[in-house]
Protein backbone atom coordinates (compact mmCIF):
# COMPACT_ATOMS: atom_id res chain seq x y z
CA UNK A 1 0.00 0.00 0.00
CA UNK A 2 1.51 3.18 -0.76
CA UNK A 3 1.90 5.93 1.82
CA UNK A 4 -0.85 8.56 2.58
CA UNK A 5 0.58 11.69 2.15
CA UNK A 6 -0.93 14.88 3.31
CA UNK A 7 0.34 18.27 1.80
CA UNK A 8 0.11 21.29 4.01
CA UNK A 9 -0.03 24.64 2.01
CA UNK A 10 -1.97 25.13 -1.05
CA UNK A 11 0.71 27.46 -2.66
CA UNK A 12 3.16 26.84 -5.94
CA UNK A 13 5.55 24.60 -4.01
CA UNK A 14 2.31 21.95 -3.48
CA UNK A 15 0.80 22.48 -6.74
CA UNK A 16 3.83 22.52 -9.10
CA UNK A 17 6.14 20.25 -7.68
CA UNK A 18 5.08 17.85 -5.12
CA UNK A 19 1.97 16.69 -6.85
CA UNK A 20 3.67 15.91 -10.01
CA UNK A 21 6.19 14.65 -8.49
CA UNK A 22 3.56 12.41 -6.31
CA UNK A 23 1.54 11.24 -9.56
CA UNK A 24 4.82 9.69 -10.24
CA UNK A 25 5.33 7.95 -7.53
CA UNK A 26 2.26 6.15 -6.98
CA UNK A 27 3.50 3.14 -5.89
CA UNK A 28 5.08 4.64 -3.04
CA UNK A 29 3.09 7.61 -2.17
CA UNK A 30 -0.93 8.96 -2.62
CA UNK A 31 -1.80 12.33 -1.72
CA UNK A 32 -5.43 12.01 0.47
CA UNK A 33 -5.24 15.42 1.91
CA UNK A 34 -4.24 19.24 1.06
CA UNK A 35 -4.74 21.91 3.70
CA UNK A 36 -4.25 25.98 2.98
CA UNK A 37 -4.40 28.65 5.21
CA UNK A 38 -7.42 30.16 5.20
CA UNK A 39 -7.13 30.74 1.03
CA UNK A 40 -9.99 28.18 -0.57
CA UNK A 41 -6.79 27.18 -2.85
CA UNK A 42 -6.28 23.52 -1.23
CA UNK A 43 -9.79 22.34 -2.72
CA UNK A 44 -8.97 22.85 -6.44
CA UNK A 45 -5.75 21.03 -5.63
CA UNK A 46 -6.61 18.14 -3.97
CA UNK A 47 -9.88 17.96 -6.80
CA UNK A 48 -6.82 16.74 -9.29
CA UNK A 49 -6.11 14.10 -7.62
CA UNK A 50 -9.18 13.08 -5.63
CA UNK A 51 -8.22 13.66 -2.18
CA UNK A 52 -9.73 15.49 0.81
CA UNK A 53 -8.96 19.70 1.56
CA UNK A 54 -9.23 21.57 4.40
CA UNK A 55 -8.19 24.61 5.83
CA UNK A 56 -5.68 24.80 8.88
CA UNK A 57 -3.83 21.76 9.90
CA UNK A 58 -5.92 20.05 12.60
CA UNK A 59 -7.91 18.36 9.89
CA UNK A 60 -5.35 16.91 7.89
CA UNK A 61 -3.46 16.17 11.29
CA UNK A 62 -6.64 14.14 12.80
CA UNK A 63 -6.60 11.85 9.53
CA UNK A 64 -5.90 8.58 9.87
CA UNK A 65 -5.04 7.91 6.28
CA UNK A 66 -2.27 10.81 6.68
CA UNK A 67 0.91 9.01 7.98
CA UNK A 68 3.05 11.65 5.44
CA UNK A 69 2.69 15.68 6.58
CA UNK A 70 4.48 17.09 3.46
CA UNK A 71 4.88 20.94 4.73
CA UNK A 72 4.49 23.47 1.65
CA UNK A 73 3.59 26.62 3.95
CA UNK A 74 5.41 29.81 4.58
CA UNK A 75 8.37 29.48 5.95
CA UNK A 76 7.92 31.15 9.59
CA UNK A 77 4.69 27.97 9.85
CA UNK A 78 7.49 25.21 9.39
CA UNK A 79 9.03 24.51 13.11
CA UNK A 80 5.33 24.72 14.58
CA UNK A 81 4.01 22.49 11.70
CA UNK A 82 6.68 19.57 12.02
CA UNK A 83 6.05 19.71 15.96
CA UNK A 84 2.08 19.35 15.71
CA UNK A 85 2.85 16.57 13.14
CA UNK A 86 5.13 14.65 15.05
CA UNK A 87 2.70 15.34 18.09
CA UNK A 88 0.13 13.60 15.93
CA UNK A 89 2.20 10.61 15.89
CA UNK A 90 2.87 10.88 12.11
CA UNK A 91 5.59 8.77 10.46
CA UNK A 92 7.70 10.72 8.52
CA UNK A 93 8.09 14.82 7.45
CA UNK A 94 8.87 16.20 4.39
CA UNK A 95 9.76 19.67 5.20
CA UNK A 96 10.19 22.42 2.86
CA UNK A 97 12.52 24.47 3.36
CA UNK A 98 13.90 26.33 5.46
CA UNK A 99 13.43 24.11 8.53
CA UNK A 100 12.95 26.61 10.85
CA UNK A 101 13.74 30.37 10.98
CA UNK A 102 15.30 29.99 14.33
CA UNK A 103 18.16 28.26 15.49
CA UNK A 104 16.11 27.55 19.20
CA UNK A 105 13.34 26.28 16.64
CA UNK A 106 15.44 23.89 14.62
CA UNK A 107 16.98 22.18 17.67
CA UNK A 108 13.50 21.88 19.25
CA UNK A 109 11.86 19.87 15.95
CA UNK A 110 14.92 18.16 15.45
CA UNK A 111 14.83 16.64 19.33
CA UNK A 112 11.42 15.88 18.76
CA UNK A 113 11.87 14.26 15.77
CA UNK A 114 14.74 12.30 16.83
CA UNK A 115 13.35 11.20 20.21
CA UNK A 116 10.00 10.01 18.54
CA UNK A 117 11.91 8.21 15.52
CA UNK A 118 9.79 10.59 13.26
CA UNK A 119 11.52 10.25 9.73
CA UNK A 120 12.50 13.48 8.82
CA UNK A 121 13.81 15.04 5.55
CA UNK A 122 14.26 18.78 4.41
CA UNK A 123 13.39 19.39 0.76
CA UNK A 124 16.59 20.79 -0.38
CA UNK A 125 15.78 19.47 -3.98
CA UNK A 126 19.61 20.34 -5.51
CA UNK A 127 21.15 18.38 -3.08
CA UNK A 128 19.02 15.50 -4.13
CA UNK A 129 19.63 16.43 -7.29
CA UNK A 130 21.37 13.68 -9.88
CA UNK A 131 23.79 16.34 -10.91
CA UNK A 132 25.24 17.27 -7.78
CA UNK A 133 26.36 13.55 -7.13
CA UNK A 134 28.47 13.71 -10.18
CA UNK A 135 29.82 16.80 -9.57
CA UNK A 136 31.17 15.60 -6.39
CA UNK A 137 32.30 12.71 -7.66
CA UNK A 138 34.46 14.31 -9.81
CA UNK A 139 35.95 16.67 -7.32
CA UNK A 140 36.66 13.51 -4.77
CA UNK A 141 37.95 11.43 -8.12
CA UNK A 142 40.31 13.52 -9.11
CA UNK A 143 41.04 14.72 -5.44
CA UNK A 144 41.15 18.54 -6.12
CA UNK A 145 41.23 20.65 -3.72
CA UNK A 146 38.45 23.52 -3.62
CA UNK A 147 39.82 26.91 -4.04
CA UNK A 148 36.51 29.13 -4.34
CA UNK A 149 33.10 28.75 -4.62
CA UNK A 150 30.70 30.75 -6.11
CA UNK A 151 26.24 30.86 -6.59
CA UNK A 152 24.99 33.40 -9.10
CA UNK A 153 20.63 33.18 -9.36
CA UNK A 154 18.27 35.79 -11.14
CA UNK A 155 14.71 34.80 -11.47
CA UNK A 156 12.44 36.53 -14.43
CA UNK A 157 9.45 38.20 -14.00
CA UNK A 158 7.43 34.88 -13.40
CA UNK A 159 4.84 35.16 -10.79
CA UNK A 160 5.60 32.11 -9.80
CA UNK A 161 8.82 33.26 -8.42
CA UNK A 162 7.44 36.45 -7.67
CA UNK A 163 4.77 34.83 -5.30
CA UNK A 164 6.77 32.75 -3.86
CA UNK A 165 9.69 35.30 -2.79
CA UNK A 166 6.68 37.65 -1.47
CA UNK A 167 5.72 35.38 0.89
CA UNK A 168 9.22 34.20 1.97
CA UNK A 169 10.27 38.67 2.22
CA UNK A 170 7.15 40.39 3.68
CA UNK A 171 6.52 42.77 3.93
CA UNK A 172 8.63 43.09 1.19
CA UNK A 173 7.06 42.62 -2.69
CA UNK A 174 8.11 42.86 -6.19
CA UNK A 175 8.15 45.90 -8.57
CA UNK A 176 4.73 46.80 -9.39
CA UNK A 177 3.37 46.07 -6.07
CA UNK A 178 5.22 48.46 -3.71
CA UNK A 179 9.05 47.31 -4.30
CA UNK A 180 10.97 47.15 -0.52
CA UNK A 181 12.52 50.20 0.15
CA UNK A 182 16.05 49.10 0.65
CA UNK A 183 17.52 52.29 1.79
CA UNK A 184 16.23 51.29 5.26
CA UNK A 185 18.47 49.40 6.98
CA UNK A 186 15.88 47.34 9.16
CA UNK A 187 14.37 46.62 5.99
CA UNK A 188 17.29 45.55 3.52
CA UNK A 189 18.61 43.30 6.67
CA UNK A 190 14.90 41.41 6.69
CA UNK A 191 14.33 41.40 2.96
CA UNK A 192 18.23 39.88 2.83
CA UNK A 193 17.81 37.25 6.03
CA UNK A 194 14.78 36.21 4.84
CA UNK A 195 16.01 35.19 0.79
CA UNK A 196 19.24 33.89 2.39
CA UNK A 197 16.64 31.34 4.26
CA UNK A 198 14.23 31.21 1.75
CA UNK A 199 16.18 31.37 -1.35
CA UNK A 200 19.95 31.10 -0.43
CA UNK A 201 18.95 27.37 1.21
CA UNK A 202 19.13 25.54 -1.90
CA UNK A 203 22.57 25.81 -2.52
CA UNK A 204 23.64 26.38 1.24
CA UNK A 205 23.88 22.29 2.15
CA UNK A 206 26.02 21.90 -0.79
CA UNK A 207 28.42 24.68 0.46
CA UNK A 208 28.77 23.04 3.71
CA UNK A 209 29.39 19.84 1.82
CA UNK A 210 32.31 21.67 0.13
CA UNK A 211 33.28 24.31 3.16
CA UNK A 212 31.67 22.87 6.30
CA UNK A 213 32.79 25.73 8.87
CA UNK A 214 31.09 28.98 8.49
CA UNK A 215 34.28 31.29 10.12
CA UNK A 216 32.89 35.09 9.13
CA UNK A 217 31.00 37.44 6.96
CA UNK A 218 33.05 39.66 4.20
CA UNK A 219 30.42 41.40 3.31
CA UNK A 220 26.51 41.58 2.63
CA UNK A 221 24.09 44.36 1.16
CA UNK A 222 20.40 44.26 -0.43
CA UNK A 223 20.37 44.29 -4.42
CA UNK A 224 17.28 46.39 -6.23
CA UNK A 225 14.73 45.48 -6.67
CA UNK A 226 15.26 42.81 -4.53
CA UNK A 227 17.91 40.90 -3.98
CA UNK A 228 21.09 40.55 -2.41
CA UNK A 229 25.11 39.97 -2.91
CA UNK A 230 27.29 38.41 -0.04
CA UNK A 231 30.52 37.08 0.59
CA UNK A 232 31.68 34.87 3.92
CA UNK A 233 34.57 32.51 3.99
CA UNK A 234 33.86 28.81 5.22
CA UNK A 235 36.68 26.15 6.13
CA UNK A 236 39.32 28.75 4.39
CA UNK A 237 37.36 28.93 1.50
CA UNK A 238 35.99 32.21 -0.29
CA UNK A 239 32.11 31.88 -1.18
CA UNK A 240 30.36 34.68 -3.34
CA UNK A 241 26.56 34.69 -3.43
CA UNK A 242 24.32 36.63 -5.53
CA UNK A 243 20.44 36.66 -6.01
CA UNK A 244 18.41 39.24 -8.31
CA UNK A 245 14.38 39.45 -9.09
CA UNK A 246 14.91 40.35 -12.76
CA UNK A 247 13.05 43.65 -13.90
CA UNK A 248 12.54 41.97 -16.94
CA UNK A 249 13.68 38.51 -19.30
CA UNK A 250 12.60 35.59 -20.04
CA UNK A 251 15.34 33.20 -18.77
CA UNK A 252 16.38 32.00 -15.44
CA UNK A 253 20.42 31.25 -14.46
CA UNK A 254 20.71 29.36 -11.09
CA UNK A 255 24.52 28.37 -10.96
CA UNK A 256 26.93 26.97 -8.43
CA UNK A 257 30.69 27.42 -9.66
CA UNK A 258 33.30 25.31 -8.20
CA UNK A 259 36.95 26.49 -8.18
CA UNK A 260 39.98 23.78 -7.37
CA UNK A 261 43.30 23.79 -7.98
CA UNK A 262 43.05 23.02 -11.64
CA UNK A 263 39.02 22.41 -12.65
CA UNK A 264 36.23 24.29 -12.50
CA UNK A 265 32.78 22.74 -12.40
CA UNK A 266 29.76 24.62 -13.38
CA UNK A 267 26.58 23.32 -11.93
CA UNK A 268 23.34 24.98 -14.14
CA UNK A 269 20.10 23.88 -12.32
CA UNK A 270 16.87 24.39 -14.20
CA UNK A 271 14.14 26.80 -12.91
CA UNK A 272 12.14 26.09 -10.33
CA UNK A 273 8.50 24.50 -10.31
CA UNK A 274 9.39 23.10 -13.40
CA UNK A 275 10.29 19.24 -14.61
CA UNK A 276 12.84 19.12 -17.48
CA UNK A 277 15.17 16.58 -15.53
CA UNK A 278 18.20 17.62 -13.62
CA UNK A 279 20.82 20.22 -13.61
CA UNK A 280 23.94 20.08 -15.66
CA UNK A 281 27.36 19.75 -15.18
CA UNK A 282 29.63 21.23 -17.37
CA UNK A 283 33.50 20.93 -16.24
CA UNK A 284 36.49 22.57 -17.71
CA UNK A 285 40.20 20.54 -17.18
CA UNK A 286 42.95 22.84 -16.15
CA UNK A 287 44.37 21.60 -19.97
CA UNK A 288 41.85 23.34 -21.32
CA UNK A 289 39.40 20.32 -22.09
CA UNK A 290 35.63 20.04 -21.75
CA UNK A 291 33.45 17.87 -20.19
CA UNK A 292 29.28 18.04 -20.16
CA UNK A 293 27.84 15.72 -18.58
CA UNK A 294 24.12 14.78 -20.06
CA UNK A 295 21.08 15.83 -18.43
CA UNK A 296 19.27 12.64 -16.02
CA UNK A 297 15.59 12.57 -16.48
CA UNK A 298 15.07 12.27 -12.63
CA UNK A 299 14.80 15.49 -10.98
CA UNK A 300 16.01 17.00 -7.58
CA UNK A 301 11.93 16.84 -6.19
CA UNK A 302 11.52 13.23 -7.74
CA UNK A 303 14.92 12.03 -6.27
CA UNK A 304 14.17 13.50 -2.93
CA UNK A 305 10.56 11.38 -2.16
CA UNK A 306 12.54 8.65 -3.51
CA UNK A 307 14.92 9.34 -0.50
CA UNK A 308 11.99 9.63 1.54
CA UNK A 309 10.51 6.09 0.55
CA UNK A 310 13.76 4.75 1.13
CA UNK A 311 13.58 5.86 4.63
CA UNK A 312 10.57 4.86 5.62
CA UNK A 313 11.27 0.92 3.69
CA UNK A 314 14.64 1.30 6.23
CA UNK A 315 16.73 1.45 3.36
CA UNK A 316 18.55 4.54 4.89
CA UNK A 317 18.98 6.47 7.99
CA UNK A 318 17.81 9.63 9.02
CA UNK A 319 20.81 12.14 9.47
CA UNK A 320 19.49 14.52 12.65
CA UNK A 321 22.86 15.89 13.14
CA UNK A 322 23.11 16.80 9.84
CA UNK A 323 19.71 18.30 9.25
CA UNK A 324 20.69 20.61 12.32
CA UNK A 325 23.80 21.27 11.14
CA UNK A 326 22.45 22.52 7.30
CA UNK A 327 20.19 24.69 9.41
CA UNK A 328 22.55 26.58 11.62
CA UNK A 329 24.92 26.91 8.32
CA UNK A 330 21.84 28.89 7.05
CA UNK A 331 21.17 30.71 10.08
CA UNK A 332 24.39 31.57 11.07
CA UNK A 333 24.60 33.26 7.21
CA UNK A 334 21.58 35.03 7.43
CA UNK A 335 21.77 36.56 10.89
CA UNK A 336 25.06 37.50 10.29
CA UNK A 337 24.15 39.36 7.08
CA UNK A 338 21.36 40.81 8.81
CA UNK A 339 23.68 41.90 11.44
CA UNK A 340 25.78 43.68 8.97
CA UNK A 341 23.27 45.46 6.77
CA UNK A 342 21.88 46.63 9.94
CA UNK A 343 25.07 48.39 10.97
CA UNK A 344 25.50 50.07 7.99
CA UNK A 345 28.48 47.67 7.07
CA UNK A 346 30.54 48.66 9.81
CA UNK A 347 32.54 45.30 11.05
Amino acid sequence: MPHGVGIVGAGPGASALHLPTLERLKGDFEVVHVSDGGSGRARELADRVGAQSSSGIDDLLADERVTVVAISSPPAEHAEQVLASVAAGKRAILCEKPLATTLADAEQVIEACRSTGTVLLVGTNHLFDPAWGRATHHLLAGGHTVRALSVTLALPPNGRYHDVVTELSAPATMPGRGAPDLTIPAVAASVVCQLITGLAVHELPMLRDLAPVFEKLIYARAVAPIGYALGFQASGIPIRMATVMLPSGADAVWQLTITTDTDVVEVSFPPAFVHVGSASVRVELGSGLETTYPIHPDDGYLAEWRALADLLSGDGVVEYDELLADARYALDLADAAAEWISAGGAR
